[in-house]
């Protein structure tokens, strides 16, 4: 298990260490002291399973009360997954981080409180996504940004995405920034 730095303080890329042989692969994807001694969560309050057809996009999604981080990774299928600081206070403040990620490529990210999540499938394969958060879901306590926001200009790799109304209600970046949640 590797822990990668990206662009955006605080968000982490971890590297699994997938072993393969002729029967499939097995992988760890959790182990507390390991992440204690990467400097990452060990608690978490709930366990989230997400099945997408292709072509949907979902997101860009927080939750500030409880603030909630999450550990994202596939079991199944290929994602696009971007993370975007919502922080106000925060010098990366609106920039967002992507990447690929796979069952087969062994990557998670941490996606820290103070970020808005979201992902698209890829190709034509449903996905399976299993991520953990570290505070359970409250929906009073939750802010949205739209995916398409221009603002943001994320190069989300789908066309045409199937989105759910909630998310096509979605504010946009300006009016997030004009009156963001407090971050508790």
């Amino acid at each position: 298990m590797e822990v990668l730095d990206t662009p955006l303080p605080d968000l982490k890329q971890i590297r699994l260490k997938v072993i393969n042989d002729t029967r499939g692969f097995f992988v760890e994807r959790f182990h507390e002291q390991k992440f204690a001694a990467l400097g990452l969560p060990t608690h978490f309050a709930q366990d989230n399973h997400s099945h997408s057809h292709p072509r949907v996009l979902r997101g860009l999604h927080a939750q500030h009360t409880p603030p909630q981080g999450k550990l994202v990774g596939v079991l199944h299928g290929r994602i696009w997954d971007v993370a975007v600081d919502v922080r106000p206070h925060s010098v990366t403040f609106g920039q967002h981080y992507a990447a690929e990620l796979s069952a087969e490529n062994g990557l998670l990210l941490w996606i820290p409180p103070g970020f808005a999540h979201g992902f698209c499938v890829l190709g034509e394969t449903p996905a399976d996504m299993l991520y953990k958060v570290t505070a359970p879901y409250q929906p009073g306590g939750e802010a949205g940004i739209r995916f398409d926001d221009p603002a943001l200009a994320i190069p989300w790799p789908v066309v045409d995405p199937i989105l759910s109304d909630r998310d096509r209600a979605l504010p946009g970046w300006e009016e997030y920034r004009a009156n963001p949640p407090a971050w508790r």
